[in-house]
């Protein structure tokens, strides 16, 4: 995975080629590994760096029994949203970390992915699809 960093701020924002190019490594890469979908990569790179490093470092095979705890810790912290330190915003974190482990909601994800792509591609960071 390609560690470069592209600022945030208004200020220093990167050239369109710039930025292009480094989505094409990024969507090169993900495409070569075959088991991550480029959408989720974009998506990832626009976190702050603290959060995609972790983000990066539960992503790795090797943290797969990690993923796992974490995914179902914060599914059934989801469920019970309506508690006070709880929230329903750790459903679908642990849903997404699940996801990369159990194939009906990595299908599920997917098509998640496809309704963001269609409708909200600025988060993908490209131009909307013309009507």
């Amino acid at each position: 995975m390609s560690n470069q960093h592209i600022p945030r701020s208004a200020g220093d924002q990167p050239n369109a080629m710039v930025q292009s190019r480094f989505f094409a490594a990024n969507e090169a890469t993900a495409r070569a590994r075959g088991d991550v979908d480029w959408r989720l990569e974009r998506l990832i790179d626009r976190l702050p760096k603290r959060v995609r490093s972790t983000v990066r470092l539960i992503q790795k095979p090797s943290a797969r029994w990690v993923r796992i705890a974490a995914g179902i810790s914060l599914t059934f912290g989801g469920v019970l949203g309506f508690l006070p330190v709880l929230g329903f915003w750790m459903l679908p974190l642990g849903l997404a970390l699940l996801a990369e482990d159990v194939q009906i909601l990595r299908s599920l994800r997917s098509r998640i992915l496809d309704w963001v792509e269609h409708h909200h591609s600025d988060w993908l960071g490209h131009r909307p699809r013309s009507q």
